[in-house]
């Protein structure tokens, strides 16, 4: 049995899992670490595993959907049969209790694993426990992450390999982490076993990439459409032309223009200013940096295009992002898809065509794709 963390060396020996909840966590994600182990317990001879809800924020944490979990207060010294997972989510990025800090850093000294889940990343990085670490977390907060922690290796994956510092994007990809922690300290048998009755395949790797739709799947789109939406979004800040895009992928400019048409009802130009609008506003959301910087991170070549084009996207100022969710608001608002975005945009060059506007965006185009 493959062992990357010493303290698991006993695999008999019954292991602790202590979720360590903040206010507004992912309740689908403390399920989905929960229920591996506890259908772990229902196949095996004897309890393997044993866990405990804790949290520094009081006795009862109110998850995003407004259901809550009773939490006891962590022990100050946990036993090295242990591995933390810290689960957070809306508003994690800013979490900032210095006695959980202290605590998680004293743990990981004792030989304690621990696991950043979700936003959980950015509570260990404030904890400065993930300095020169490859990690992950959640696709939308990755480049925030990034920013703020220069010495963390960010990158967009389900999760990190299992030792003694871990990380996951949270949701679903909270089932792959823990088959695959149960396979590595427990065995492959045990953790198939148990994929079998929470009818979760196949398991994914951690280097699985988290997104694989913009609207529609990925993999149902044409092999040169697939290769320009994966160039545009490795390009966001020094965005590529049209023309350019065309010749790295082997086709020739109009014929990429048809099948995006095709395809998502816009022109590529339309469809990655989409895209940068989108990082804009994660940014907005997730780090401090100011409106100006966030433009030119997002490809965008003067600071009032981009506020013009962000309000006609989002129908907001890019100010109004600072902000998404409040602590005062009980529930979050995210004002549409990527999917309704490029619907608006279709509809948009349907009525300019049919009033035959000078402006209607579909033919091909040479020029950047920035802003």
């Amino acid at each position: 049995m493959e062992k990357n963390n010493p303290n698991h060396e006993n695999a008999a020996q019954v292991w602790n899992c202590v979720f360590l909840l903040t206010p507004r966590f992912n309740m689908m994600t403390l399920n989905a670490l929960m229920e591996p182990i506890r259908v772990a317990n229902y196949l095996s001879l004897n309890t393997i595993y044993a866990h405990h809800h804790c949290s520094f924020d009081g006795t009862e944490l109110t998850a995003s959907n407004g259901l809550s979990v009773l939490c006891q207060a962590p022990d100050a010294n946990l036993p090295r049969n242990t591995t933390v997972f810290v689960l957070a989510s809306w508003g994690g990025e800013n979490y900032a209790n210095p006695q959980m800090m202290a605590w998680l850093r004293r743990q990981h000294r004792n030989g304690v694993q621990i696991c950043g889940i979700e936003m959980g990343t950015y509570i260990l990085a404030k904890a400065q426990l993930l300095n020169n670490l490859k990690v992950t977390t959640h696709w939308s907060y990755l480049q925030g992450l990034r920013e703020r922690y220069p010495n963390v290796d960010v990158v967009e994956q389900l999760y990190t390999e299992i030792g003694p510092i871990m990380t996951s994007a949270g949701g679903t990809a909270s089932f792959d982490l823990m088959l695959k922690f149960i396979e590595t300290y427990r065995g492959r048998a045990l953790a198939g076993e148990i994929a079998d009755q929470i009818m979760h395949h196949p398991l994914r790797a951690p280097d699985t990439p988290q997104k694989v739709t913009h609207g529609r799947g990925l993999a149902s789109l044409p092999d040169g459409v697939r290769a320009a939406v994966r160039l545009i979004e490795e390009n966001i800040e020094n965005p590529l032309r049209v023309g350019e895009i065309a010749a790295r992928i082997g086709i020739s400019q109009r014929q990429l223009e048809r099948r995006f048409n095709a395809n998502f009802s816009c022109s590529v130009s339309r469809f990655a200013q989409l895209l940068r609008l989108q990082h804009a506003r994660v940014l907005l959301v997730s780090t401090g940096l100011g409106i100006g910087e966030i433009s030119v991170a997002s490809g965008f070549n003067t600071q009032s295009h981009f506020n013009k084009a962000f309000k006609e996207c989002f129908g907001r100022k890019p100010s109004a992002y600072r902000n998404a969710w409040p602590d005062n608001e009980p529930n979050p608002q995210w004002p549409g898809t990527l999917a309704s975005f490029i619907e608006a945009a279709r509809q948009k060059t349907v009525f300019m065509a049919k009033n035959n506007s000078p402006d209607t965006d579909t033919g091909p185009s040479n020029d950047t794709i920035s802003g």
